[in-house]
């Protein structure tokens, strides 16, 4: 690896914890709230299942599962996954199709490895999420940015696509519902994307980790859905849509009805992958068919609920602070962008210096949109309680009015 090439990627848990670090602990009566990590378990309105409970204590507790699982994961939880993720979808997977990986970001490290060869390049999303570069650097990929369009719900601008791709090009990432924007994209987008790739050669790695948590008027569809215009890679996870990021049990799956990744050479190279892989706890995949098999669909709806009710206040408490603005609601995901207008601010240079004078001066984490690759936007995580997010908006209010450059009125 040549000198420095991942050192400048910046990662949202370095920039957090620099935020933290930052707060003086002399500050008196003030309790950290952080809207920048999107860990909802962070707040005791998000809690996951008692199946979920239930089942990860009777996998433990049946001393069954503390070996040694495949590498590839375990038979019945690559079963029930696959069994999972085909109810959306117009034709069945197999266990042959799904792949057990230490959460998504794992999933992630294998898609670009696989794909990854001298001159390749991939299409990412611009904002997106950080780790896709930084596992490109590392894996010596091109990375090519495609610009998501605010004013168009966050769409991905396909004529930047066919501009930016070219014989070298791999893959097109695409996140839906989307972090850090809280978009979901409609069928007829998806399939405008598919088609897209068809066209010009690639395939696509559909980061489906926030899947089905859409709370707007669009409803979820996974990119598989068009597994038979375009091979497609799924990547998943438990993490957020179970309320479960720190079980790290998160899927790597070939949405392929047209059979592109049946290739034996291609499915030989991605089990000696996995060989030096380590995936999740044994007793945690034991415990995945009673979890993706017994969830009642109560607890989905109540966290949809949960995360549009919070969404809502963000939006209300942005239209009552001048300096930022959000062009779009959030319809998905647990997080959203919302635009700096520095010009309203007396002695912030950028999203950075924003972030953090805020941290220093109100105790409040937020994350810089250039983080995220949006530089002058905040990325705003609404996965947390009511109260938690009024109190840290009331906060960035008396902060915008201190710092502003025409003082406005208390309201």
């Amino acid at each position: 690896m040549e000198n420095g090439s991942t050192t400048s990627t910046i990662t949202i848990k370095g920039i957090l914890s620099l935020l933290m670090e930052s707060i003086s602990e002399e500050e008196e009566g003030k309790r950290v709230i952080s809207l920048g990590m999107g860990d909802p378990t962070l707040y005791s309105c998000f809690r996951t299942t008692q199946v979920s409970l239930q089942a990860v204590s009777d996998s433990l507790l049946s001393n069954k599962f503390h070996g040694y699982s495949p590498t590839v994961g375990l038979p019945q939880a690559r079963r029930a996954i696959a069994e999972y993720l085909s109810r959306d979808l117009p034709y069945k997977l197999s266990v042959d199709d799904v792949f057990i990986t230490s959460g998504c970001t794992q999933a992630i490290d294998v898609a670009l490895s696989m794909l990854a060869h001298p001159r390749a390049n991939i299409l990412l999303p611009r904002p997106g999420f950080p780790i896709y570069e930084l596992c490109a650097k590392f894996r010596h990929l091109e990375v090519r940015y495609v610009d998501l369009l605010p004013e168009n719900g966050w769409e991905i601008d396909l004529d930047a696509v066919e501009s930016l791709a070219d014989e070298n090009t791999v893959a097109l990432v695409v996140i839906n519902p989307g972090n850090p924007c809280g978009n979901v994209y409609s069928y007829q987008h998806l399939m405008k994307i598919a088609e897209t790739a068809k066209k010009l050669g690639f395939l696509v790695i559909a980061d489906e980790v926030y899947g089905h948590l859409a709370f707007g008027s669009k409803p979820f569809v996974p990119m598989g859905v068009f597994g038979s215009i375009v091979p497609v890679l799924t990547l998943g996870s438990l993490s957020k849509r179970w309320i479960v990021p720190g079980w790290r049990l998160g899927w790597f799956v070939t949405t392929d009805p047209s059979g592109s990744f049946k290739d034996p050479k291609i499915i030989e190279r991605f089990k000696k992958y996995f060989d030096i892989l380590g995936g999740p706890a044994t007793f945690i995949q034991a415990a995945v068919p009673t979890i993706l098999e017994q969830t009642d669909e109560s607890f989905f709806k109540k966290t949809l609920n949960s995360l549009k009710n919070s969404s809502d206040i963000c939006c209300d408490w942005i239209k009552e602070i001048p300096c930022i603005d959000s062009s779009h609601r959030p319809e998905g995901s647990m997080a959203m962008m919302v635009k700096l207008n520095l010009s309203l601010l007396e002695d912030v240079s950028d999203d950075i210096d924003f972030c953090f004078k805020l941290a220093r001066e109100e105790s409040v984490i937020l994350l810089p949109g250039t983080a995220v690759g949006l530089k002058n936007w905040l990325r705003i995580t609404f996965a947390a309680d009511a109260p938690s997010i009024e109190e840290a908006f009331k906060r960035i209010k008396c902060f915008y009015l201190r710092h502003a450059k025409t003082q406005y009125p208390t309201l």
